[in-house]
C-alpha cells in the first residue's frame, strides 16, 4: 500500500536538520537573499523630535501671539536655539525640533513682518512633528531571521548603518537527468525515438527561483555501472541532488537501484503525478529521484524539494490557498491528484479553471505555461463540481 502524501511529508520533515550555512555579503549584493539572523534597532529612530515639513517650530500655546524668529535650523545641523514663549525657529523638513518647541506651523499658514511671525491658520498640538521612535524603538526586532530581503528591507539595513549582513548561503541543487533516449542542448537527434532533454533546464530554473545555486551534470545514459558511480560523484558537490528518470519499473531504470545504496526514506507515494518518487539521504544531503516526464518532474520538485528548501531557509508555506472551481473536473485516477490549472482573480474571489489544459500523460510541459498553478483533487472524491472550493498550490 502506497503511503499518503501527508505521511510522506511527515517523514521528510523528520529528516530535515537545521541549515547552518551562513556567509556575510555587502547589502548592495543581498537583493533576494535570506537573512540568517534577527536585526534589532540599536537606537530610537528618530532619536529626537523631528520636523515632517518646512515651517516654524513653536510652543503650541503661542499660536495667538506674534512670535520673534530666533533663527534657522536646517537639516543635518543640531539646533542652536531654545524656543521660549513668544519665540520660534524656522525649521526645514528633516530638521530636529528646537528645545522647548512641540509643534510645527507650516509656511503656508503664516505671514512675516519685521522678523516677526504671525500665525493666520492654527494647527493642532504636535502638528508635523515626528515623535521619538516613530519608525522604531531601541531593541525592537525589525527583521526576523528568514526574511527574504527586498528593496525595502535593504533600505532599512542601510538606514541602520549596516554594510555587510549575514545571509544563508544558497543551497546547491544538483540536477542529473537520465535516459539514453534524451539528448542535450545543441545535440542532434539521431532518430525520431530520441527527444531533447528539458528536465535539467526546468529543475535548474525552479531551484534558482527558490534561492539556490545549481550544478547541472552531464546527461546520464542507461548504464548500471555509470549510474552508481555518477550518483556518488554528483552528490559530493551539492546539498540536494535531484535526478529525473530511471525510477519506474523499466528494465533500464537503474537509478531506483542505485539510490538504495543510501538511506531510503521515501519509496513511492499515493499521488498523481509522480507516485514512483524516491527520496534518500546521505548524512545531511538529500537525493530526490523524480520521474522522467517533464510535467511530473516539475510538479514533484515543487511538492518535495521546495519543502526541504523552505525548512532550511525558514520560508513560510504561503503558496497554498483556496479557490472556486469554474467547471467540473472528473478525476482520472484513485490517487491524490495535482492538476495544472489557471488562476483568475475576479470580484474579490480566486477562481480556478482548466481551460486550455490538455489531458494525457505527465509529459505535457505546456500545461504549466502562463503561470499555471496546481489544483488538488482529493483522493477520496471522484468528481469536483462547479463552484467547488478547492486547494491550489502556486508554483514558484
Amino acid at each position: 500500500m502506497l503511503m499518503s502524501y501527508e505521511e510522506s511529508l511527515k517523514i521528510l520533515h523528520s529528516h530535515i536538520k537545521t541549515y547552518e550555512k551562513i556567509e556575510k555579503i555587502a547589502i548592495t549584493e543581498c537583493l533576494g537573499r535570506i537573512l540568517a539572523n534577527d536585526i534589532k534597532a540599536d537606537k530610537n529612530q528618530p532619536e529626537f523630535l523631528t520636523s515632517a515639513m518646512d515651517g516654524y517650530a513653536i510652543k503650541f500655546e503661542d499660536q495667538e501671539k506674534p512670535l520673534k524668529i530666533l533663527g534657522i535650523t536646517s537639516a543635518g545641523k543640531m539646533p542652536e536655539f531654545k524656543v521660549l514663549n513668544g519665540t520660534c525657529v524656522k525649521t526645514f523638513t528633516g530638521s530636529l525640533m528646537s528645545e522647548g518647541s512641540d509643534t510645527l506651523v507650516p509656511i503656508e499658514n503664516i505671514r512675516i513682518e519685521n522678523n516677526t511671525l504671525y500665525i493666520e491658520k492654527k494647527v493642532s498640538k504636535g502638528f508635523a512633528v515626528r515623535e521619538i521612535g516613530e519608525n522604531y524603538k531601541k531593541d525592537e526586532i525589525l527583521l526576523k531571521k528568514g526574511t527574504k530581503l527586498n528593496y525595502s528591507e535593504i533600505a532599512l539595513l542601510a538606514e541602520l548603518g549596516f554594510f555587510h549582513i549575514s545571509v544563508f548561503i544558497k543551497p546547491i541543487v544538483g540536477i542529473l537527468s537520465s535516459g539514453s533516449e534524451i539528448k542535450d542542448l545543441g545535440e542532434a537527434l539521431e532518430n525520431p525515438a530520441q527527444i531533447r532533454s528539458s528536465n535539467h533546464i526546468a529543475i535548474a530554473n525552479l531551484a534558482k527561483k527558490l534561492n539556490c545555486d545549481t550544478r547541472v551534470f552531464p546527461l546520464l545514459k542507461d548504464d548500471e555501472k555509470a549510474t552508481f558511480s555518477t550518483l556518488k560523484s554528483a552528490l559530493q558537490s551539492c546539498d540536494i541532488l535531484v535526478t529525473t528518470g530511471g525510477v519506474s519499473m523499466g528494465d533500464f531504470d537503474f537509478l531506483k537501484k542505485a539510490i538504495q545504496e543510501y538511506e531510503l526514506i521515501i519509496n513511492k507515494a499515493d499521488i498523481k503525478p509522480g507516485r514512483h518518487i524516491k527520496i534518500a539521504k546521505m548524512n545531511e544531503k538529500f537525493i530526490i529521484a523524480l520521474p522522467g516526464f517533464p510535467y511530473s518532474a516539475m510538479v514533484m520538485f515543487n511538492l518535495y524539494v521546495r519543502e526541504i528548501l523552505n525548512a532550511w531557509l525558514l520560508q513560510p508555506k504561503d503558496y497554498i490557498c483556496k479557490a472556486f472551481l469554474q467547471g467540473v473536473y472528473k478525476k482520472k485516477t484513485s490517487h491524490l491528484e495535482f492538476v495544472a490549472c489557471n488562476i483568475e482573480f475576479k470580484n474579490g474571489r480566486i477562481l480556478v479553471n482548466l481551460e486550455g489544459k490538455k489531458e494525457g500523460s505527465s509529459a505535457i510541459i505546456n500545461n504549466l505555461n502562463n503561470k499555471a498553478a496546481l489544483m488538488i483533487a482529493p483522493k477520496e472524491c471522484e468528481i469536483l463540481e462547479n463552484e467547488s472550493l478547492v486547494d491550489i498550490v502556486f508554483m514558484p
